[in-house]
Parts: C-alpha cells; sequence; structure tokens
C-alpha cells in the first residue's frame, strides 16, 4: 500500500495529454519545511486544495477563496523549487479526482504525500505516504472511510483515546497533536499544549506532534 511498499513502486509509460488539462481549485503552492508529524524537518512543496467537506473551528485555512489552476500550470509553479516532496492538503484534496495530477508528478520523480480528513477513501496506489487526520472528535456521525495509512495525526481537544483503538490499529505511527488556536491567548494554548503532553505520557503507543512551523513563523 504505502510507506516503503509504496517506494517500490516504478511508474512506467509516458505522459497522458489530457491530463495536463484537467482543472483544480488551488488555494495556494509554496515551498517550506514540514512542521508536524513523522515527516517532519523534510522539505516539502505543498499544494493546497480548496474546499472542504467540513468546518472545524480551529481550521487556519481559507479553503474557500483559491483559483482554477490546470495541471500544466501547478507542474510549473512545482517545478521552481529544488524539492521532490509533495504534500497534497487542504481544505479536504480528497475531494477532487487526483489521478492526472498524480501521474504527471510520479512521472517526474515526485514523492507523493497527502493530509486527508479520512472521510474520502483514497484508492489504492495513488499516495506514496497516507497521514489521516480525523476530525470524528468534533463529528461524530462523520465517518472515517480511509482506516489504513502511514500516519494517524489526531488533534487533542480532550477526547477519549479509546475512540480511535480499532481505527489506529491501520496505521504504522501514531501522533496527538495540540489544538493551536492563533484566536486564543499563549495561556490557554500553553494549556492545550500540555494536556496533550501529560496525555502522550500516559499512553506511550502515541507520539506528540507539534506544528513547529507556527512557532517559526513560516507556513
Amino acid at each position: 500500500m504505502s510507506g516503503v511498499a509504496s517506494e517500490m513502486r516504478t511508474t512506467a509509460g509516458s505522459d497522458n495529454a489530457g491530463d495536463f488539462d484537467k482543472i483544480y481549485n488551488i488555494v495556494e503552492i509554496f515551498h517550506s519545511v514540514q512542521g508536524e508529524g513523522y515527516r517532519s524537518g523534510i522539505p516539502h512543496v505543498f499544494i493546497r486544495f480548496g474546499g472542504c467537506n467540513l468546518r472545524c473551528e480551529w481550521c487556519d485555512t481559507d479553503f474557500n477563496t483559491y483559483d482554477k489552476m490546470s495541471v500544466r500550470a501547478i507542474l510549473d509553479d512545482v517545478q521552481a523549487y529544488p524539492c521532490k516532496n509533495i504534500v497534497f492538503t487542504g481544505g479536504e484534496p480528497m475531494l477532487n479526482d487526483l489521478w492526472p495530477i498524480a501521474k504527471i508528478l510520479r512521472q517526474r520523480g515526485y514523492h507523493l504525500s497527502i493530509e486527508s480528513n479520512g472521510t474520502v477513501p483514497i484508492p489504492e496506489g495513488l499516495i506514496d505516504w497516507i497521514c489521516i487526520s480525523p476530525k470524528d472528535q468534533m463529528y461524530s456521525k462523520v465517518p472515517i472511510k480511509q482506516r489504513t495509512g502511514d500516519e494517524l495525526k489526531c488533534v487533542y481537544v480532550g477526547q477519549p483515546l479509546e475512540m480511535y483503538q480499532d481505527l489506529k490499529q491501520g496505521f504504522t505511527h501514531l501522533f496527538l497533536q495540540p489544538c493551536y488556536d492563533d484566536q486564543q491567548s499563549v495561556e490557554a494554548n500553553g494549556r492545550s499544549f500540555a494536556m496533550t503532553e501529560e496525555v502522550v505520557k500516559a499512553n506511550p503507543d502515541w507520539r506528540l506532534s507539534l506544528q513547529t512551523h507556527k512557532w517559526m513563523g513560516i507556513l
């Protein structure tokens, strides 16, 4: 599926000309260092898609403001950076048919990661590294349909970890991440960090994930 097995995958054949004309709603494309989770510290090019099927109160993305871009235009932007790691993020990137852009990028040697809320299944072979960040602590009636992957990264707002007992079996790496809200005070966010740290110390199968890019003042 994903992870090590996916890195052994080879992509044969040539480009499909029609894939270049596929249009996506793109909020932004930028080059930065992954600031959270297992691949933290590794430079990536982030492709942020517009639109989401959830409305999390702590979300820091204006995913309703976007430009329509062809795969050809996206590729031009991506190739301007000296980086072969891509993150599809959002919003919710899996609301889109990602096969056209994935095929074009993989033909050029890019490693493809995704950050998804897991409410839309991810087809086998589409993505090299799957990070699922479920929001069922806020949307208990929205089922998580992508139940396998490389990384399960849960925003912690005090929910019982027992709710992930079945889900976590499908993932290699488990992370709890404090809910950072830039509308809240330093003290309020500090309490959130401290609460999450205590839970991780008491549950050693989970690791702490911090949004280090926000501390550094970068994207």
